[in-house]
C-alpha cells in the first residue's frame, strides 16, 4: 500500500486506472473537463500494474480501479467522484488541491 500511497501524493489529481475500463475513461473525462491535468496510471500498460492492483484492493478498491487521489487524499473510485460531482463538493477541491485555476 506504501506504493498506491506515495504515487497518489506526489501530484494535485492522481488516477489509477486501466486503459479497457470504462469507468477509468468517464472519471478522466470527468476531471480533465474541469481542466485538470491528472497524473494517469495505467495498470494494464505498467510492469508493476498487477502490484499496484493488489495494493489498490488491499485498501477496499474493489473493482480495483478507477481510484482518484486529489490533494494527496485517497478520495476514492467512481461512486464517490460522481458524488462530490452531483453535490458541487469537487470543484472546490480540485481548486483546493491547486489542480486547476479559476
Amino acid at each position: 500500500m506504501a506504493t498506491i500511497t506515495r504515487l497518489g501524493e506526489e501530484y494535485p489529481v492522481v488516477i489509477f486506472s486501466k486503459s479497457s475500463c470504462c469507468m477509468s475513461h468517464s472519471i478522466k473525462t470527468l476531471i480533465y473537463s474541469f481542466g485538470a491535468n491528472p497524473i494517469v496510471y495505467e495498470l494494464d500498460e505498467l510492469s508493476n500494474g498487477q502490484q499496484l492492483e493488489k495494493e489498490l484492493k488491499a485498501l477496499g478498491h474493489k473493482p480495483s480501479v478507477p481510484v482518484v487521489f486529489i490533494g494527496k487524499e485517497l478520495i476514492g473510485g467512481p461512486n464517490e467522484i460522481m458524488s462530490l460531482h452531483v453535490k458541487g463538493k469537487l470543484v472546490p477541491l480540485l481548486l483546493k488541491a491547486k489542480a486547476i485555476w479559476i
